[in-house]
């Protein structure tokens, strides 16, 4: 993959401009099409003059790190086990605006297989994309806020202060959360060894980490496609908690990847100790709308009788 410093004449870079910078001057835009479904970046398909197509997300320079973070992460989740993942062609840096360049996959019909695949292929990743430790090779963002991956080698540690903790103290410092909120997550944190399972075989699986259903879209195939992802190494139990937290996958998918890889019994009970972090960080993204869940779980998991 291309990483690109590009210095525009003009105080905003055109996407026209770094196409040619990334394909050759010869290589034009042919036609430009919105694409729907982010708030955080302008995404588009564009076809070029030689017929290919490629995905290209546009976003303010001011936002450091932000494309390097999905690209390093999208090369982690693919595999040959795994679902499919769109390949990272290019990153280009302006002064004031930065363009990833993705594969386009052709969006195609669902099939009666689709969660069925899903479900195989996601335990798949999960069971042979294992670390030591918890953590990725660099921060990175779930939606626009920072997520912290600092290795530790204790799960319980790792998920208590830097998912739930870090949320909580920027809801705070954001004046959505207060004291009492602080205490209740500390009082959960001391209790996840017994509210959690252990690393399975003590090894975390390498996770998507925003898996609800916008971030999986249909290939040209009828396969499914994980787009957008807030990659770390962790409990597995994580990204299936998520899948439930706004629905839409179906029973085919839990199925299936209990097929291929059983979750321990119990996981119903603990899944909203794991959304907590989601919950928490759409809090802070979109407002008090979602206090009212923070509550609920907060006072369901920080009783100690």
């Amino acid at each position: 993959m291309d990483d690109i410093s590009f210095e525009s004449e003009s105080p905003t870079a055109s996407l026209e401009d770094v196409v040619g910078v990334v394909y050759g001057p010869s290589v034009t835009v042919s036609r430009r099409r919105p694409i729907g479904g982010g708030s955080i970046n302008k995404t588009e398909a564009v076809e070029l003059s030689d017929r290919r197509t490629v995905f290209v997300k546009t976003n303010s320079s001011r936002h450091e790190g932000l494309f390097t973070e999905e690209a390093r992460g999208l090369r982690a989740l693919t595999s040959d086990r795994g679902p499919r993942i769109p390949q990272p062609l290019a990153i280009v840096t302006s002064p004031s605006r930065q363009f990833l360049f993705l594969e386009y996959i052709e969006p195609g019909r669902q099939t009666t297989e689709f969660y069925r695949d899903l479900g195989r292929t996601l335990a798949a990743l999960h069971r042979h994309r294992r670390s030591d430790r918890c953590g990725f090779e660099g921060d990175n963002h779930i939606g626009s806020t920072p997520q912290l991956n600092g290795w530790d080698s204790d799960w319980f540690r790792f998920f208590g202060e830097k998912r739930l903790l870090f949320q909580l103290r920027l809801a705070r410092k954001q004046g959505y959360a207060d004291a009492a909120m602080e205490k209740q997550v500390e009082i959960i944190i001391r209790r996840l060894p017994e509210l959690l399972p252990p690393l399975d075989g003590a090894q975390p699986s390498l996770l998507h980490g925003d898996l609800w259903g916008g971030n999986v879209i249909v290939g040209p195939a009828g396969e499914p496609v994980l787009i957008d992802p807030a990659v770390y190494y962790g409990h597995r139990e994580a990204d299936i908690a998520m899948t439930e937290l706004f629905g839409g996958f179906g029973g085919d998918f839990y199925r299936s990847y209990n097929e291929e890889w059983p979750l321990e019994p119990g996981f119903s009970r603990r899944k909203d100790v794991y959304n907590l972090y989601h919950l928490l960080n759409h809090l802070n993204l979109f407002g008090t709308s979602y206090l009212g869940s923070c509550r609920a779980i907060l006072r369901s998991y920080s009783r100690t009788n």
